[in-house]
């Protein structure tokens, strides 16, 4: 039964992962965020709620 063979399987598996971690991960966090949620989070001004009853 050659699926049970893992030698050309093995090799395909490690060239994908090599390929992603060292060509494509970087390319893809490279990329920033459009909307900073920090920066949002920081200019956010809250207003106290006025309750009618107090």
């Amino acid at each position: 039964m050659p699926q049970l063979n893992p030698n050309p399987w093995f090799m395909i598996l490690v060239i994908s992962w090599l390929t992603l971690l060292l060509i494509l991960f970087p390319k893809i966090t490279s990329f920033t965020l459009f909307s900073n949620p920090e920066q949002k989070l920081l200019s956010m001004k809250t207003k106290s709620w006025t309750w009618p009853w107090s």
